[in-house]
């Protein structure tokens, strides 16, 4: 899906940065380097929505499958149901990947255990093998009992209104006492700021901000703010976008592929860090949709906390070198 990436800047500022944005830069070549001071470590590889690209989606299948894969943890998407149960699910409507129909907040529980979270699923062949094996839709609470302990666990809140989704999975992490296992996130910004007044969440700061932070960077080489301390950030390691030029009389667009995480911006995200103590874990950056080897060696040597994938079977293999 493409974006608009808009920021006031001189054409002047524009003409040098977006070479910067395009995949066969120079530019872009040199944004592999290593940022000074981070190590090379091998970022945590995550399944995306527990391994879409390998089983049916947020699905204990999935878990599973990506568990067995050797992924490091599971990004999980969030919605409640009508009576107030989160339950994994992404897409607004229950027939993007069920046989079912309707919105997941407009159904109780019980209404969503028959559907099959597979039934649009296809396999390698075009065939769809879980149309006679059905797998369901997943509560939160059976998916935290499925990760080990040790495995990361990211939850993705998809759902409006906020405090609905945000109150369920409230009750839920404090029965399971997992505040201390997840992560949490939102392309909401509503969703973003209810959870950021739990002081027991670990929440990314608001997309809008991370996605302001790495313009600023791209496009007028200034490093202006960083994330708030405690919090992390997400964004695509690579996006399809409208870079947007304003004139007095009028607006150019250019479409390009921005990869907005550079070394440049990595080191403008982690710039706090330096006056921390070495008690103090370096700012976490999560790079998503990191599908390709080259684009995995690209987020290792930034730096990158953890890499979003859509096939943990393929992709912890090429970070072994296999």
């Amino acid at each position: 899906m493409r974006r608009h990436l808009s920021v006031p800047v001189a054409v002047a500022v524009l003409a040098t940065a977006v070479p910067a944005l395009t995949g066969s830069s120079p530019a872009t070549a040199r944004s592999g380097d290593a940022a000074p001071g981070h190590a090379r470590s091998k970022p945590l590889v995550i399944a995306h929505r527990a391994g879409t690209a390998d089983a049916p989606e947020n699905t204990l299948e999935a878990i599973r499958t990506s568990l067995r894969a050797g992924a490091d943890g599971q990004w999980l998407s969030v919605q409640a149901t009508r009576d107030g149960v989160p339950v994994l699910y992404r897409p607004t409507d229950l027939s993007s990947l069920t046989d079912g129909s309707g919105a997941v907040a407009d159904h109780r529980l019980r209404d969503l255990a028959p559907l099959n979270a597979g039934y649009h699923f296809k396999d390698e062949r075009g065939g769809y093998p879980y149309r006679a094996r059905p797998v369901r839709i997943p509560t939160l609470a059976a998916a935290l009992d499925a990760v080990p302990a040790g495995k990361q666990v990211y939850l993705d809140l998809k759902q409006a209104p906020a405090r609905h989704v945000v109150d369920a999975v409230t009750r839920v992490l404090d029965e399971k006492r997992a505040w201390g296992r997840v992560r949490l996130y939102s392309t909401d910004a509503e969703v973003t700021g209810l959870l950021a007044k739990d002081p027991r969440a670990r929440v990314a700061e608001s997309r809008d901000a991370t996605r302001q932070r790495l313009a600023e960077v791209a496009l007028e080489r200034a490093c202006k703010s960083t994330p708030p301390a405690g919090s992390w950030a997400g964004f695509e390691l690579k996006r399809q976008v409208t870079l947007q030029e304003k004139f007095t009389l009028g607006t150019g667009e250019s479409a390009v592929t921005a990869q907005l995480w550079t070394r440049e911006s990595v080191d403008c995200f982690r710039s706090a860090d330096k006056g921390r103590t070495r008690t103090k874990a370096r700012t976490p950056i999560v790079m998503l949709g990191v599908n390709t080897p080259q684009d995995l060696r690209t987020a290792t040597r930034l730096g990158a906390t953890a890499v979003l994938v859509d096939s943990p079977q393929q992709m912890v293999g090429a970070r072994h070198g296999r």
